[in-house]
């Protein structure tokens, strides 16, 4: 019964366009209804200034002189673009030169019993700093680390897949993921607030506690539903060779650490007092450090990287740390695409005035059904979940329910980060289930590699109990947080 159900979900998900394509029709649908609503005379009443807003037709003369003028700034201007690919000049670095491939290998080497299951997660939790690391190293290799164990591969798959994947958006560190979330915010902030900035960090004290409460989870369902439903399934093992680290490896890592320090102390020199040089009298959080935490990110992680490389022997010339950074540009195509058409309909959502009309209604609904803030934002993690099953990319995902979304729930008293962070969990626990998840064939590809026959219904089984336990235990924290009030970061 839950593989035809997936079954029929997969069959459904495959019938969606491309995210692109996707924000393409979007586009024209914006532009039609647009038009249609300034015909009808659609309009709103802002409950703040009391003004009334009135659909704009973006099909009219000054309508498509402004689509057409503004096409390049909407997208160059657009928050998301520049932190990204700013954050994965630096993360690319570090991925290609091996240091993040070889610091997983050796996180989840040496741990047993329930240890493993725990390190592995955790690991992939934090390989979402660079996402093909996670899956292409981690994955494999949990698979390996548990047989080796005595324990059956697929679990070791499906716990790595668990952090990897589910865990997404959790993370000790700020990554690209939190820029793209945070610029994405903005943009649709600015709907209500001409002057909304949510940081990069916005999320980040929550995300923290997120990576010990999915990493227990999952370690929790590996070892109470997942392992137990597979010890009866048979696999054909394959001789698969564990990864080496080699002796150059391990200078490379002693070089990174001390390149980390070095950093650190460095950085820590202009903010240990008020007049430090990076502070000069301001706050830590309005410090030159934190207004340019992307920088810092990505500057941290491409000389880390860099160190690694050149002490452990794998690059020789500079010209390989320019390589990697233009292969890490060169894998950001499909996003670059992606966020052109992205950057229109949000742009044209909000000329045309339909954003702030249906927030405005929408936040009139919401008022109506005289509930708390709290189960408001639980149905929007559901709301975020059940999409997800269908559309794969996460900024695809937020780019379209943001400028709708953000503003609604502002108008009633919720502030987009905290509506942000609703949507990462919904976003990452369902990550694990769809087969639209760019990675999904890949996972499935490592899993045949233990028994052929394997499909995509069996995966998505497999990993439905995590999905289950994050979404629960996941809106349960958020919940508990909201309660009593704590801050979700910076």
């Amino acid at each position: 019964m839950i593989n035809q159900a997936l079954n029929i979900l997969e069959r459904a998900g495959n019938r969606l366009p491309h995210p692109t394509m996707l924000f393409v029709y979007l586009c024209a649908l914006v532009l039609l209804m647009s038009a249609v609503s300034a015909a009808l005379g659609v309009s709103a009443q802002h409950p703040k200034s009391g003004d009334v807003i009135t659909a704009v037709n973006l099909l009219s003369s000054d309508g498509i002189s402004q689509v057409f003028t503004h096409a390049v700034s909407n997208f160059t201007q657009f928050a998301p673009v520049g932190t990204v690919l700013v954050a994965m000049l630096g993360l690319g670095v570090a991925e290609r030169s091996g240091l993040i491939g070889v610091l997983l290998a050796k996180a989840v080497a040496r741990a047993q019993g329930a240890g493993l299951t725990f390190v592995v997660v955790f690991a992939g939790v934090m390989s979402s700093l660079a996402a093909d690391a996670g899956y292409v190293v981690l994955i494999p290799l949990a698979a390996l680390l548990f047989h080796a164990a005595g324990r059956h591969p697929l679990a070791g798959i499906a716990a790595a897949f668990a952090g990897v994947s589910g865990g997404y958006s959790a993370n000790l560190l700020l990554g690209p993921f939190d820029a793209l979330l945070a610029g994405i915010s903005t943009e649709a902030a600015r709907m209500i607030d001409p002057e909304a900035s949510v940081s990069i960090a916005a999320n980040y004290g929550f995300m923290v506690a997120s990576v010990l409460l999915i990493s227990v989870i999952a370690t929790w369902v590996t070892s109470r539903f997942v392992e137990p439903r597979l010890a009866t399934l048979a696999v054909d093992i394959l001789e698969d060779d564990m990864p080496e680290t080699t002796t150059n490896d391990g200078r490379g890592l002693w070089a990174s650490g001390l390149t980390l320090v070095a950093i650190v102390l460095f950085f820590a020199s202009g903010l240990y007092a008020p007049d430090a040089w990076l502070r000069q009298g301001n706050e830590l959080l309005a410090s030159a450090f934190m207004k340019g935490i992307v920088v810092v990110i990505s500057l941290t992680a491409l000389l880390c990287g860099l160190a690694f490389a050149r002490a452990s022997g794998r690059w020789q010339r500079s010209d390989d740390l320019i390589t990697a950074m233009e292969n890490s540009m060169a894998g950001m195509a499909g996003y670059l695409v992606l966020m052109f058409f992205a950057a229109q309909f949000t742009a044209w959502f909000g000329w045309s005035q339909l954003g702030i009309i249906t927030a405005i209604t929408g936040a009139d609904f919401l008022t109506s059904l005289n509930t708390s803030p709290i189960i408001l934002l639980l149905g929007f993690v559901l709301i975020a979940a059940l999409i997800n099953l269908f559309i794969g990319s996460g900024s695809a995902k937020w780019a379209l329910l943001a400028p709708v979304f953000v503003p609604m729930l502002m108008l009633v008293g919720i502030a987009p980060e905290t509506a942000q962070v609703a949507f990462r969990i919904g976003d990452s626990s369902t990550n694990i289930i769809t087969p639209l998840m760019p990675y999904f064939g890949v996972v499935l590809a490592f899993a045949q590699r233990y028994r052929a026959d394997l499909g995509i219904g069996t995966v998505m089984a497999m990993m439905l109990p995590y999905s289950i336990a994050f979404l629960l235990g996941w809106s349960a924290l958020l919940a508990l947080w909201l309660g009593f009030g704590w801050p979700l970061g910076w």
